[in-house]
């Protein structure tokens, strides 16, 4: 049986906390090059690089991030059961650790996990947006994330066997400033013709459909920007270059946050909410409340 030495993984999990072997040195009271060499150590055990070079300073692979998750798992267990022989309580809460896609409008992701905030006893919800779709599949196989919220199921990857739960729809609603609204709503869509456009980014599904649709009409408008963060379109919006998007189960609260005005709502554009799990029967408390509220929830 290969055994971990928690001492080098301990060294790893402080430099990676801290960002450098330098500040790492002066927490643990040890030498800049026996840190670095019990690294290396855990790295030639483990197979893999947990650092790469940037400039001058170091930054985590993408192992070494799946190994820093796992390393915080340990220590927070650790600490924990120094808590249970001391006899202090521990309340620790359920772990509840989220993929979320970046295209997702963070209205919609509260609406989705606000029921894991209600469950009885303390939870403690990790949201994870740092890893592109494929990544957190794979992480869904480690059992390093529980769930992953996106806008489209799970697609198809060897080795990663993965459940798409529909969670909700909607249609899409076009916004844009109370000027441009105006002028857009006469002979909408032909409208949109020539207007300046704000397209969300490519690996959303809605761009996949708002681009069939266009084309369906034989609609070109004019692009001006290509955005994967739903906020960052808004504010662009915001400020008048162009028109933009978001479902229709948000639209309210954008009007109301924004300066922006109603052009038309469009059902058609369907727009989609899935949580993938690594499993068919959910068993997270947490997946479950959210699968459970999603018949109840109004994504119209």
């Amino acid at each position: 049986m290969e055994w971990l030495n928690y001492h080098h993984l301990l060294y790893f999990w402080i430099v990676a906390k801290r960002g450098s072997i330098a500040r790492a040195s002066q927490e643990l009271r040890l030498a800049h090059p026996t840190i670095s060499a019990q690294i290396h150590r855990l790295e030639e055990v483990l197979g893999a690089k947990l650092f790469e070079r940037k400039g001058r300073g170091l930054v985590l692979t993408e192992f070494g991030r799946v190994s820093l998750r796992y390393a915080e798992e340990i220590f927070s267990l650790g600490r924990e059961y120094m808590d249970i022989a001391k006899g202090r309580p521990t309340g620790r809460p359920i772990r509840f650790v989220v993929g979320i896609s970046d295209v997702l409008p963070k209205t919609i992701v509260h609406r989705i996990l606000e029921p894991a905030f209600r469950l009885e006893g303390k939870v403690c919800v990790i949201c994870r947006e740092d890893q592109s779709a494929d990544e957190f599949l794979g992480a869904l196989a480690m059992h390093t994330v529980d769930v992953v919220l996106s806008d489209a199921p799970a697609g198809r990857i060897a080795s990663v066997r993965a459940f798409s739960h529909p969670l909700g729809e909607c249609g899409t609603a076009f916004l844009a400033t109370p000027e441009l609204a105006r002028a857009c709503r006469r002979r909408f869509p032909r409208s949109l013709d020539g207007v300046p456009f704000v397209l969300p980014g490519g690996n959303s599904a809605v761009r996949r459909t708002l681009e069939e649709w266009f084309d369906s009409l034989e609609i070109r408008p004019q692009i001006i920007a290509e955005v994967d963060d739903p906020a960052l379109a808004k504010v662009v919006g915001e400020a008048g270059l162009g028109v933009f998007v978001v479902p229709t189960a948000i639209e309210k609260e954008v009007r109301r946050r924004y300066d922006v005005q109603l052009i038309r709502r469009v059902d058609e554009i369907r727009q989609r909410f899935y949580a993938i799990s690594a499993e068919r029967k959910i068993r997270h408390p947490a997946v479950v409340a959210i699968c459970e509220a999603a018949g109840k929830n109004t994504f119209i």
